[in-house]
Order: structure tokens, then C-alpha cells, then sequence
């Protein structure tokens, strides 16, 4: 019987398999996944995104893995494990994003980056793995990172096609993300994750104050009035609102960790005033 084959290859021939977990740096977890990956597929390329999101946070790892996965070039391989359902009911997946792939599992991990190609109008599919050919021979309830979704991704990265690797499905599970609210003046949003530095991000983008400026963020107590382009606009120590790279609005200490500073947690309000016309 003859396989379908994938093109999940750059022009040097080389598939690039990213992996985004919750599993930290201490621990043998990331460690183990790449050594399967490589004892099927020694020719990847195995590219760490992040091994530090919050642990069991699904709606964080979804967030990161969409900021970073449209970066790679077509036919990499992302997989995501963010996984507090592991070993329960829940369907381990793979799909085919545009011309990318994703393996994890369905727990909403992939929501953000598969709207993201939706809105470019690229294909979208899915499969529920169910072909245990293409998994570890022993699959621990615990570990599906290792036992399943790090050799699919390696047999994706051989040629196998998606297709083989399992049955069609189109109703993955998909998180829900809040969006902000109208208030007097202005909208409110949330925190939504808290970067290395102690930069603040919210659910605020760009694009939802409609051109209009930004006049204040009032957040944990605080009214921060800076508003600027980047850090390097006001003094040390200055508490200050920009628009990162990603279009998310911040709140940042400049050359400082507003998170540390204002006592910030994930969830929290954020109201963004606006300058009145």
C-alpha cells in the first residue's frame, strides 16, 4: 500500500518543527519529545517558540503560538502542548493551517492561530489522530507529548500526509476570547499575558479605538497618562502605554517590570480612555 505523502519541507529539504509547551526548562519533558522527534525524523529541524507558558493555561499558550507561527516558513510544523485534559476524552489532533501544520491537543490550543488564517481566507483542515502506527508503541496517559504528537510531527516531517494520520474532523474545539467592552470614554479590556520583562499585554488592539488616541489606562488603581511609540521616549522608571509589535496595547515601566510594580495578574480590568473628538 502506498503512503500520500506531505510537503512539509523548505527548499534546503529540511521540515521545521516548532515546539510551544507549558513544560518549563528543569525537566526532562522537552528534552524527551525532541529525542523521539529525532530518533524518526534526524534531518529536522526542531525550533523552541516557548517551553515557559504558564502552566495549564490553554488561552495564553493559544496567544504565544499565534504571535509566533506565521513568522516560519510554509510546511513547518507546530506543535503545542498545553495540555491539562491529557489522557481524558479529549482528541489528540493535527491539522493543516494554509501551508503549515499544527499537532496537539483539541483543547482550543490552536484557536488564535487558525481565526488568524481564516481571516486570510487560507484552507483549513483536520484530523483526529487515530492511526497508532504513527505513535510511540507504549502511550502513557500522562506524556501524549512524547507518545504522540512528537512522532506524528516526525512522520509529518518524513512525507507521511495528513490524511494517513487520521479521521477528518471539522468541529475542534475552539476557546472563546474576550474582547473589550464600551465604557464611558473609552473601552475595557484585560490582561492577557505578562512577558519576560514584566511588559503588561491586553486584549486591546490597535485597530478597536478606530484611529482615535489614546489619553489614559487606568489599571490595578493606576492612571498611567504616558502614551508613547516606544520605551526609550520617557525616563527610567516612567510607567507608560504603547502598541507592541503585536498590535496589543501595553502597559510598560521603562527599563523597569510594571507587572512586578503594580501587583498585575492575568484577568485583570483594564480601562483604556480615549481623547474625545
Amino acid at each position: 500500500m502506498q503512503i500520500a505523502r506531505s510537503v512539509c519541507s523548505g527548499e534546503s529539504g529540511v521540515a521545521i518543527i516548532t515546539l510551544t509547551t507549558d513544560f518549563g526548562l528543569r525537566d526532562s519533558h522537552v528534552g524527551a519529545m525532541k529525542g523521539v522527534i529525532w530518533s524518526i525524523a534526524p534531518q529536522a529541524q526542531v525550533v523552541d517558540i516557548t517551553h515557559l507558558i504558564t502552566p495549564q493555561n490553554i488561552q495564553e499558550g493559544a496567544q504565544i503560538l499565534r504571535r509566533a507561527a506565521p513568522y516560519y516558513p510554509a510546511g513547518t510544523i507546530h506543535v503545542a502542548v498545553v495540555d491539562p485534559g491529557v489522557g481524558t476524552a479529549r482528541r489528540p489532533i493535527a491539522g493543516r493551517l494554509g501551508d503549515h501544520y499544527v499537532v496537539g491537543p483539541d483543547n482550543g490550543i490552536f484557536t488564535a492561530l487558525l481565526e488568524y488564517h481564516e481571516s486570510l481566507g487560507n484552507p483549513v483542515e483536520f484530523v483526529h489522530l487515530t492511526r497508532s502506527q504513527y505513535w510511540r508503541a507504549q502511550v502513557s496517559f500522562v506524556f501524549h507529548g512524547r507518545d504522540i504528537f512528537a512522532p506524528v510531527a516526525a512522520h509529518l516531517a518524513n512525507g507521511v500526509s495528513l490524511e494517513a494520520l487520521g479521521d477528518p474532523i471539522t468541529d475542534v474545539v475552539r476557546l472563546v476570547f474576550a474582547r473589550p467592552l464600551p465604557i464611558p470614554n473609552g473601552l475595557r479590556g484585560e490582561v492577557t499575558h505578562i512577558d519576560h520583562f514584566g511588559n503588561i499585554y491586553t486584549n486591546v488592539m490597535r485597530t478597536d479605538i478606530g484611529g482615535r488616541a489614546v489619553s489614559e489606562v487606568r489599571l490595578a488603581g493606576c492612571t498611567i497618562s504616558e502614551f508613547v511609540n516606544t520605551f526609550g521616549e520617557r525616563l527610567p522608571g516612567t510607567l507608560v502605554s504603547l502598541f507592541g509589535s503585536s498590535e496589543h496595547l501595553l502597559v510598560c515601566e521603562v527599563n523597569g517590570n510594571a507587572a512586578r510594580r503594580l501587583g498585575v495578574k492575568l484577568g485583570e480590568p483594564v480601562d483604556v480612555i480615549l481623547a474625545q473628538s
